[in-house]
């Protein structure tokens, strides 16, 4: 991936001899590329960027101004090993994002997907892992390990609490407080955020059929309409629609919902 020609590079940039940088990149003014730093062909670096290592960037993503990247966790037992940082392909990062490397206590690793947009302000915190094509907005904030599944929308100034996971096709609203898991497709909302139906607007734009729909909706009100505890729910989701691929990452989202979800 990497050829290090730099044609790209502002003469106002920094760029560590070390860093590896593939063809077509270009780094605006004033920018900082660090030791370890690893970034994919077209990938556009603008202006006033720190990216340090060991971080990996794929192709043809776009990182706007003031935004850090890489840089290392602000958990008070990190104490300086070489944890990383793993962006895919094809992402946005608007300005003053922040994404921090992983720690030795969870994998080592923070992963952001492809096809994501993280809009201004956004704060990525160690080890948590972005899936792909979700949309993080304004002043969206993740803290430790948590988990974000392919497709999920958080509404701006939503805060995500530590270990928590984001259900594939869910949606929080903007201002949410999310203090357990968001299962998969499903709307919430809130301080500390409820469930509130089904993300039907979303599902239907990719393409999802009445007929599924019709499902997921059935499979909701097993888990929210019924009386049942969240065990209770699984087991009748398992038995149920075992024949439903798409019901799938809701049984998923339930069996691994170790902080419990929201209800």
């Amino acid at each position: 991936m990497a050829t290090n020609d730099w044609s790209g590079v502002h003469p106002q940039a920094i760029v560590d001899p070390s860093a590896k940088l593939a063809d077509n990149v270009t780094v605006g003014p004033w920018s900082y590329i660090g030791p370890g730093v690893e970034i994919g062909e077209g990938t556009e670096i603008l202006s006033h960027v720190v990216i340090k290592g060991p971080t990996v960037i794929g192709r043809n993503n776009r990182i706007f101004q003031f935004s850090s990247i890489g840089e290392e966790c602000q958990d008070k037992k990190y104490a300086g090993e070489p944890t990383t940082l793993v962006i895919g392909d094809n992402n946005v990062i608007r300005e003053n994002c922040t994404i921090h490397r992983g720690t030795i206590q969870d994998r080592g690793e923070t992963r952001i997907g492809n096809g994501n947009l993280l809009m201004a302000y956004v704060h990525v915190a160690h080890d948590c892992c972005v899936g792909d094509n979700t949309i993080l907005a304004n002043c969206a904030t993740l803290a430790g390990h948590v988990t974000v599944g392919d497709y999920a929308i958080l509404g701006g100034g939503t805060m995500v609490h530590q270990f928590c996971h984001i259900g594939p096709h869910s949606m929080a609203a903007g201002g949410s407080i999310v203090l357990k898991d968001i299962p998969a497709y499903v709307m919430a909302s809130g301080q500390s955020a409820q469930p509130h139906g089904m993300n039907v607007e979303g599902l239907k734009r990719r393409g999802f059929s009445k007929e599924v729909l019709l499902t997921l909706r059935r499979a909701y009100k097993v888990i929210y309409r019924q009386g049942l505890t969240t065990e209770q729910a699984l087991e009748e989701l398992e038995s149920s629609f075992a024949d439903v691929p798409e019901v799938r990452p809701l049984i998923d989202s339930l069996r691994g919902a170790d902080r419990g979800i929201i209800r």
